[in-house]
């Protein structure tokens, strides 16, 4: 796995929007505070614009992607917030120049398009984390891991354990992202290879029919079988239908692993929530799953 170089002061950053549009006044905030670490912030030639529920058409979303991708000042790509959108770029971004200089590409949710398709074919490690849209002073535990990982510190989580966790430990190269979206990916050139590693996994809205429809996806696509282990972060707002489903999001997880013996560790502080802490998605990770706690430190 091909690691970017880390952030120094001084380097510039971009912003983008792949997916949903949003305004400037939802990014004041972020672009201060990252100037005020000391880093040159380069916003998108498009990052404001509309079409739709997007920020931009197609084009114009490609078009600021691919600008931050091909200019070497940059060092980190910021996507701005997710939604919906970056599927329909993907397959138009040439890569040719960002495989000779790496950058971090951070975000989540619909950004999970991206980290798996660089995980696939170019063998580039991500940032799993809060968007600039969403960062604000109520947490700053996101922006701060986010901020760690970008120079290099090598972050190590723990947090209280959970009833349906099952115990172990495990080492692997961590992956994935919403789950949403690595179902949508399922068959395509951006399908992530499971074999050996920490699968990560959160959802947002989603009804619990559809929460178990995707994990026997996952099962019947062979990639839960050889897993190192399952990280669980949250499933945030989660619906049901007028008859209920019967199980929750933890009891369809547990129920669709129940017959591998890899540890499972749920109440993961990242995903659609308030805390959302960085991860760095390619990296090789322990995770030490125990009766009373969980810990999962990059190795």
């Amino acid at each position: 796995m091909i690691f970017p170089p880390y952030l120094k002061t001084g380097d510039a950053i971009g912003i983008v929007a792949p997916a949903r549009k949003m305004n400037l006044n939802e990014l004041e905030f972020a672009i201060r505070w990252w100037e005020e670490k000391g880093f040159y912030v380069v916003l998108g030639k498009h990052l404001f614009a509309t079409h739709h529920q997007y920020a931009g058409a197609d084009a114009a979303r490609l078009e600021d992607l691919q600008n931050m991708l091909n200019d070497n000042r940059i060092k980190a790509v910021f996507c701005a917030r997710g939604g919906y959108g970056t599927l329909r770029i993907i397959d138009q971004l040439d890569f040719l120049g960002f495989n000779l200089e790496p950058k971090w590409i951070c975000g989540f949710s619909d950004i999970t398009v991206l980290h798996s398709h660089l995980h696939q074919n170019c063998n580039v490690a991500t940032i799993h984390a809060a968007m600039p849209v969403s960062m604000n002073g109520n947490n700053m535990e996101n922006i701060e891991t986010l901020y760690k990982t970008l120079i290099g510190e090598r972050q190590c989580y723990q947090w209280n354990a959970h009833l349906m966790n099952r115990s172990g430990a495990c080492t692997g190269q961590l992956v994935g992202g919403n789950l949403s979206l690595l179902y949508a990916l399922s068959g395509s050139v951006s399908d992530i290879d499971t074999v050996g590693k920490i699968l990560f996994i959160e959802d947002v809205d989603e009804y619990l029919y559809h929460i178990d429809r995707m994990m026997l996806q996952l099962k019947r696509a062979g990639k839960l079988v050889r897993l190192a282990g399952l990280l669980v972060g949250s499933f945030t707002k989660m619906r049901d239908n007028e008859v209920a489903f019967g199980n929750t999001f933890e009891q369809i997880i547990y129920e669709h692993c129940s017959e591998y013996d890899f540890p499972i560790a749920f109440n993961f502080p990242a995903g659609h929530d308030e805390v959302n802490v960085a991860i760095k998605l390619g990296a090789n990770y322990i995770m030490t799953v125990e009766t009373t706690k969980t810990i999962l430190k990059e190795k």
